[in-house]
Parts: structure tokens; C-alpha cells; sequence
């Protein structure tokens, strides 16, 4: 087949599959991470606009997380951790915060969200205090997560 024709074709065995998207979602936590961190930067130099764009694009991308862990997780279920003693037992204790906090974190950033939304910026700030460094947590272990089954099990 030609170059011209085989780049065309979807089904190509450089296209992304459905099993690439552990990968892409560590990269999105990933990215999540650092505008989180810009966003801070952002509101602590007073820099309100930049902060509130920085956010939304930290919302959307965390968005587009959870849509492909959705997607993966639909198509292929959970996998259990194999049994590797003291590696497994700190995988666990990783992982079942980040579960436990993941879980949370959604309706704090839509409540987060809402008050920036309707101006009430006491509000709005009480709640982005412990949104934050949640929010934070859930997207580095995220990305711990990955490559701890990228090492140990993918």
C-alpha cells in the first residue's frame, strides 16, 4: 500500500485504539495538574481573568478525562492489581484516596464553580480552599496511578 493511501486509513496500525487511552488520560491529569497550578499563580498575582480561563480550561480538560476513563473503563472493566507484596499494598494505599476523593471532587468543582458563577466571591473562595488542593491530589495520583500499572501490569 502507499504512503498517501495507508495514512488515510483509518484502521492504520499507528491510529489510536481504545487502549491507548490510559495513556491519554495520564496525560490530561497530567495537563489538569499544571493549569491547576497556573490558575493558582494566576488568582495570588491578582490576575482574575487569566485565573477564571485557566480554570475553565482545567475543567475541561479534567472533563475530557473522565470521558475517556468512562469510555475505557465501559469497554474493558477494572483490572485487579497483581499480587506484588509491598508494591500492591502501596499501589492500594495510592489508589483508594484517589478513588475516594475522585468521587468527591466532582460536585466540589461544579459548587466551586457556581459561586464563581453568581459572584459570590467569599463563597467562592471558602470552597476553591479545599477544592483545590483536593483537586490537585486526584490528578497527580491519577497519574501515579498509570504508571504504576504501566510498570507492574499494563
Amino acid at each position: 500500500m502507499n504512503k498517501a493511501v495507508k495514512s488515510l486509513d483509518p484502521v492504520h496500525e499507528d491510529a489510536m485504539s481504545l487502549q491507548d487511552l490510559p495513556a491519554l488520560n495520564a496525560a490530561l491529569n497530567s495537563l489538569a495538574f499544571i493549569l491547576l497550578l497556573i490558575g493558582y499563580r494566576f488568582i495570588k498575582r491578582g490576575q482574575k481573568k487569566a485565573h477564571r480561563n485557566t480554570m475553565v480550561s482545567a475543567t475541561v480538560v479534567s472533563s475530557l478525562f473522565l470521558t475517556s476513563y468512562l469510555t475505557y473503563h465501559f469497554h474493558f472493566g477494572h483490572k485487579v492489581f497483581p499480587e506484588l507484596g509491598w508494591i500492591k499494598t502501596l499501589y492500594l494505599s495510592i489508589l483508594i484516596p484517589h478513588i475516594l476523593l475522585a468521587v468527591l471532587i466532582l460536585p466540589l468543582i461544579l459548587l466551586t464553580f457556581f459561586w464563581a458563577f453568581k459572584g459570590n466571591w467569599a463563597k467562592h473562595r471558602a470552597i476553591a480552599r479545599i477544592t483545590f488542593p483536593l483537586w490537585i491530589f486526584v490528578s497527580v495520583t491519577g497519574v501515579v496511578i498509570y504508571f504504576f500499572l504501566k510498570l507492574f501490569y499494563l
